[in-house]
């Protein structure tokens, strides 16, 4: 059975702050990996998408490797015998990202790799996923200020009378000069629950491949969908003592929401956001319809 492979990577600006993302199959098995780099270029994403998927392997594999680059798969396949027979130059200068291809071209040669080329934005469903991981992992890096305004805002709050108790959550969403508000309560919750669900309910406010960035003054959300989730989904969501994570429902539910967004999350703690506030209101009103 092949592994089968889906890459890419990029830049914004070209050059500028990098991500990238591999997604590797293999039979109902699949494993994704992500990385970013705060200087860096579309080509150089591109290949080291292609060079992290290929690390991973433990053993030499048959492979059906897909990316959107023609750099990529005309380099790795047309170019690459060329230009170490010509010592990594070419008419006298050195080769571009010569430091990548070199790693690239010996790790492909532990493997029988098919290379493919693949549409960009054309409808396959693991590019689209690639793509949208990779300008997640760019995103996680990108500081707020070099953010697009046109980039939708989603500012969550959440409360709760007692822990646990009666519950509520609130979104409020800034799009296009246009403001949407969301929320919601809960009989009988805690208020990291809640915290988490107003995440989940406002990423469904905008449509599946979308950019967004997340306004949140839990640190809770923040640490958990930054940080701690990557961990949890490794060990099948089980803390390091073995003990499950707590709302491993919700914490499952929202790492597979994001897979299908671009997010970049802000810490909000101490911040003065008048769109925070309105949330919170909004999330204390709906905790009295509890």
């Amino acid at each position: 059975m092949d592994v089968v492979i889906y890459t890419d990577g990029g830049a914004d600006p070209n050059p500028g702050i990098g991500g990238w993302a591999a997604l590797l199959r293999f039979g109902q098995h699949e494993k994704v990996l992500t990385g970013n780099h705060p200087s860096a270029t579309n080509n150089r994403m591109e290949l080291q998408a292609a060079i992290a998927a290929l690390q991973a392997l433990k053993r030499p594999c048959h492979i059906q490797l897909h990316t959107d680059s023609e750099y990529l798969r005309k380099g790795i396949t047309q170019w690459i015998e060329n230009w170490a027979a010509k010592g990594w130059q070419k008419k006298g200068k050195p080769i571009p990202n010569a430091d990548l291809w070199r790693i690239l071209r010996e790790e492909a040669k532990k493997h029988d790799i098919e290379w493919h080329w693949v549409k960009g934005h054309a409808g396959n469903r693991f590019n689209e996923r690639v793509d949208t991981l990779a300008r997640q992992a760019r995103l996680e890096i990108t500081p707020e200020a070099q953010l697009s305004e046109d980039v939708p805002r989603l500012y969550l709050r959440a409360s709760c009378k007692g822990n646990p108790g009666p519950g509520g959550w609130g979104v409020v969403l800034e799009q296009e000069g246009e403001t949407k508000q969301q929320s919601g309560a809960v009989p009988k919750t805690t208020n990291n629950r809640m915290e988490i669900t107003a995440a989940i309910e406002g990423l469904l406010m905008l449509p599946p491949g979308s950019e967004a960035q997340i306004f949140t003054t839990s640190d809770y959300l923040f640490q958990g969908a930054t940080r701690w989730i990557h961990g949890w989904r490794k060990r099948n969501w089980v803390k390091r003592d073995g003990k499950p994570v707590a709302n491993g429902d919700l914490w499952r539910a929202l790492d597979q929401q994001m897979g299908m967004y671009a997010i970049h999350w802000v810490n909000a703690k101490g911040k003065e956001k008048p769109a925070l506030d309105e949330a919170g209101k909004l999330a204390s009103t709906a905790v009295k319809t509890a």
